[in-house]
C-alpha cells in the first residue's frame, strides 16, 4: 500500500480495521454535521423572510402557527378584561406558539452539540488505537526504524484529522447557527407584540355582531 498519500481515501484504505470503523463513524458524523447545517440555514433564511414579510404587513407564510395563535386568543372574551390584559394574553399565547415552532425549526441543531463534543474523543481513541498498533509492530519485529512504526503513526493522525474534521464544522455550525435563531426568536418577539397591539387595537367581530344583534 501506498503509506505516502495524504489524501483521505488513502489514509482510510491505509488503516486497519479498527482504524477504518473510527474514520468510517467520523465519515459519516461529518456528513450528517453538513446536512444540519444546510438545513438551519435555509430555516434560517425562510422563516427570517416570512417575518420580515409579516411585519410589513405581507402574508404571514410560515408564521401561521403563531398567527392562528393570535387569532384564536383574539376571538376570545373573557369577562372584566381590559385591553391591556387581553394584549398581553394575546402575546402571551403567540409566544409560546412561537417557542414550539422554532424549537421544531431548529432541527437538528442540538445534535451539532454533540457531533462537536464527541467527534474528537472518538478521533483521540482512533488515535491511542494507532500508537497501540505501532507499539505492537515494534514488539513483533524486535526493530524501532521508522518503517516499523510509521504505519501505525499514520492511521492514528489520519483519526485524529478525521475527528477534527468532523468537530470543527460542527462547532462551528452550531454556534452560528444558535446565535442567528436567537436573533430570529427576537424577531418573531417583534411581529408577536405588534400583532397583538394591531389585534387590540380594532374591535373584536364577535363583540360587534353581538351589540348589532341587541
Amino acid at each position: 500500500m501506498d503509506h505516502t498519500s495524504l489524501s483521505p481515501l488513502a489514509m482510510f484504505l491505509n488503516a486497519g480495521p479498527v482504524g477504518k470503523v473510527v474514520m468510517a463513524m467520523l465519515l459519516l458524523a461529518s456528513v450528517w454535521t453538513w446536512v444540519l447545517i444546510i438545513e438551519a440555514t435555509a430555516a434560517v433564511i425562510r422563516i427570517g423572510k416570512a417575518t420580515k414579510e409579516a411585519r410589513a404587513g405581507g402574508p404571514v407564510g410560515l408564521l401561521e402557527p403563531i398567527a392562528a395563535a393570535g387569532r384564536e386568543s383574539f376571538a376570545l372574551d373573557l369577562p372584566d378584561e381590559t385591553t391591556g390584559d387581553k394584549r398581553e394574553r394575546i402575546a402571551e399565547n403567540m409566544s409560546r406558539a412561537a417557542r414550539e415552532f422554532l424549537t421544531k425549526a431548529e432541527g437538528g441543531l442540538p445534535n451539532l452539540a454533540v457531533i462537536s463534543s464527541v467527534a474528537p474523543f472518538v478521533g483521540l481513541f482512533g488515535t491511542v488505537w494507532g500508537i497501540m498498533t505501532s507499539f505492537a509492530g515494534i514488539a513483533a519485529s524486535q526493530d524501532t526504524s521508522l518503517a516499523v512504526v510509521a504505519p501505525g503513526i499514520a492511521e492514528a493522525l489520519a483519526a485524529t484529522a478525521y475527528g477534527l474534521a468532523a468537530a470543527i464544522p460542527a462547532s462551528v455550525g452550531y454556534n452560528r447557527i444558535g446565535a442567528a435563531f436567537s436573533r430570529l426568536g427576537q424577531q418573531v418577539a417583534h411581529y408577536i407584540e405588534d400583532e397583538a397591539l394591531r389585534m387590540t387595537s380594532q374591535p373584536n367581530p364577535r363583540r360587534q355582531s353581538q351589540k348589532e344583534a341587541a
